[in-house]
């Protein structure tokens, strides 16, 4: 019979990490900011976020709902902090500055996105994850959820880590 080894602990983010990881996201990244994007959870394996509706997100006006390219932005940009989360748990070893600052290099290298419903509504909800974090590519999954947990796009990508 086989020794079964448990699994290591998930990693806990102190809040300083989370409040800095945060602060980048939603404040210092400025488009972020412009898509009104807001940070709900911030775990080492999974993030959500939130975007409220507001009139320069439109894209078909008569139906009021939001711009194909905002979608895909902000996929791209939750993806990218679900990259930033799992390195900053990787490096727990590491000052929570230190795990921040790793990620000027962090880049999309391919996106996509299925737009499965039109995404109209007072808000929306999205989640990222990430499939694999190599040493120098990470590949992400991402949804879209209209305020009712309508599923109303996914998406994948990749983005260079090193």
């Amino acid at each position: 019979m086989t020794k079964s080894h448990p699994a290591p602990a998930p990693a806990v983010f102190e809040e300083e990490f989370i409040a800095g990881l945060t602060d980048l996201f939603e404040n210092r990244i400025v488009f972020n900011k412009v898509l009104g994007l807001k940070v709900t959870v911030l775990k080492p394996e999974l993030v959500r976020a939130r975007v409220d509706m507001k009139p320069e997100l439109v894209g078909h006006y008569s139906y009021h709902r939001v711009h194909g390219g905002v979608v895909s932005a902000a996929l791209d940009a939750l993806a990218g902090l679900a990259v930033m989360a799992a390195i900053g748990a990787r490096h727990m070893d590491e000052t929570p500055l230190q795990r921040i600052n790793r990620f000027a290099k962090l880049g999309t290298i391919d996106l996509r996105v299925d737009y499965l419903r039109p995404a109209i509504g007072d808000h929306f909800e999205l989640q990222a994850e990430v499939l694999r974090l190599g040493s120098r590519v990470a590949s992400t999954r991402m949804e879209f959820f209209g305020a009712d947990g309508t599923l109303l796009s996914t998406g994948a990508a990749a983005y260079i880590v090193s």
